[in-house]
């Protein structure tokens, strides 16, 4: 079985998911993210879906129940990347994302967090004082 890489950037954990989903898939990452968010004390999760071209219902409800355990172990979670074919799909599966926070790329996603940019740099609020 394939593992989602899970990466750590400061105190925000990145998955970049590159292949649709296999269930099995979904069900390890929500093992390793839980032992990785506790091992680390992340304060943030940045899931990137750009690569994901098709959800079904049980993606969907894994994305919001990872979302939800993250939540419980206090670090918040914002979906990235997602493409408009998926939120048409989620939608019609009358799936809601609760507790989800969505941004369009990862950039945006990390300023949700109040994480700065990957390269350490000063952000683009930063800039502009």
């Amino acid at each position: 079985m394939d593992r989602v890489p899970i990466l750590k950037a400061g105190d925000v954990l990145l998955v970049s998911i590159q292949t649709d989903l296999e269930d099995r898939t979904v069900m390890a990452l929500r093992e390793d993210l839980a032992e990785r968010i506790v091992r680390t004390g992340a304060r943030g999760v940045v899931i990137d879906i750009t690569a994901v071209e098709i959800v079904d219902s049980f993606i969907g409800q894994m994305l919001a129940g990872i979302a939800a355990m993250s939540q419980l172990l206090d670090a918040r979670t914002v979906v990235v990347g997602m493409r408009p074919a998926v939120a048409i799909t989620l939608v019609e599966l009358g799936l809601s994302l609760g507790g989800v926070q969505t941004a369009l790329d990862l950039e945006t996603g990390l300023r949700l967090l109040g994480a700065g940019p990957l390269d350490g740099g000063p952000s683009e609020a930063q800039d502009r004082r």
